[in-house]
């Protein structure tokens, strides 16, 4: 057998699949645009609210007012909690990250609430309940006059969280909720594609997104960090890792050519924070030195911080646990998430591409 490899080139690198007003990726100048604004600017002047009614306006084509989207999003959290009972009923044994994609599977429709609130709403209050299970603990019931960010550390820490953690979680919640057209909102639009309901949609996106190469999960870098462990560490711990040729956790980017515009928003958003315990001044030691070590060995092409690392220093200063922290992205990614599959949705067009075939083909001179 004969197979001829194909020279078309694989993944989609660079191919439109969608045109979009929601999020923007510039790679080669390291730069993030959501609806509008640069990621930079959009975490100093609004909350999670705000982004949230920008991208549902950008996804539905319709103005959405940033007060109809908390009000709908704290209704839509009390929603979820009624029927937390039936939604966790099939995730028992299982780990926080696959019960909750169990958990998101059982939605369905809430009279007098608009799909995407109803999805958004739920996320926090599902990824709550099964930390505090996890804990062994009752879910704890959310609060509709509070804030997304706000609710959602109060479900997930079990008490009144502070001005400055709301802010931090916050300022997160704003920066990862879009990426243009990362893997799992890829997925999103798929399945939006053909129709099927947002529901479906978002489902698959999170699906997609428990996959170790989408980069939703940052806990490697607190692994690592757990590893060097000291200052007097960093140099020798980093220099032998290089040397075996390992990948160092929290820095390089599939798209970013430099370095990922959302880690200098999350530094500074930890800054603010300065929670005891916090030891920002020694991951920022590591950072440095792994950024100089990484110059020197790739001096053509050096690989820079990604916002895996500061994402997980922020989330574990907020004493979120690390098995939530898959989720937690999540429960920002559903604005992004939901505001394409509308996007696609009005579009009408089933994404369908073609494949480069590879394998044997019939032999012709037998008629």
């Amino acid at each position: 057998m004969n197979i001829q490899l194909s020279k078309t080139p694989i993944g989609l690198d660079g191919v439109p699949a969608a045109e979009t007003v929601l999020s923007h990726v510039d790679g080669e100048r390291g730069e993030l645009i959501i609806a509008g604004e640069r990621v930079g600017d959009l975490a100093r002047k609004t909350g999670f609210e705000g982004v949230t009614a920008r991208l549902w306006s950008g996804g539905t084509g319709q103005p959405v007012g940033e007060a109809a989207v908390r009000a709908a999003l704290g209704a839509a959290r009390e929603r979820a909690f009624a029927r937390l009972p039936d939604l966790l009923g099939i995730t028992r044994g299982l780990s926080v990250v696959d019960g909750f994609r169990a958990a998101i599977a059982g939605l369905r429709a809430e009279n007098g609430l608009p799909h995407e609130a109803t999805i958004v709403g739920a996320f926090p209050v599902i990824a709550g309940a099964l930390v505090q299970r996890a804990r062994g603990n009752d879910p704890i019931a959310p609060d509709a006059t509070l804030s997304h960010a706000a609710d959602t550390l109060s479900m997930m820490l079990g008490r009144k969280p502070g001005a400055r953690e709301v802010a931090a979680l916050d300022a997160y919640f704003v920066t990862v909720c879009d990426h243009g057209m990362n893997a799992s909102t890829f997925t999103t639009r798929v399945i939006a594609s053909t129709q099927a309901d947002l529901f479906a949609a978002v489902t698959g996106g999170y699906c997609a997104l428990t996959g170790p190469l989408h980069g939703g999960a940052p806990e490697p870098v607190l692994e690592m960090l757990d590893a060097i462990g000291s200052r007097e560490r960093i140099r020798p711990w980093v220099d032998s890792a290089l040397k075996r040729g390992e990948r160092l956790m929290g820095f390089g980017h599939r798209v970013y050519r430099g370095r990922d515009p959302r880690a200098d928003v999350l530094k500074e958003a930890i800054e603010r924070l300065a929670v005891d315990g916090t030891d920002l001044p020694f991951a920022g030691e590591v950072e440095a030195y792994i950024r100089a070590a990484l110059r020197q060995k790739n001096p053509d092409r050096p690989l820079d911080t990604n916002v895996e690392f500061f994402t997980a220093i922020l989330l574990d200063a907020l004493k979120i646990p690390r098995q939530a922290f898959t989720p937690i992205f999540a429960v920002a990614r559903a604005a992004g998430w939901t505001a394409h599959a509308r996007e696609q949705q009005r579009g009408g067009r089933l994404i369908r591409p073609s494949s480069a075939y590879i394998g044997a083909m019939p032999d012709s001179s037998r008629g």
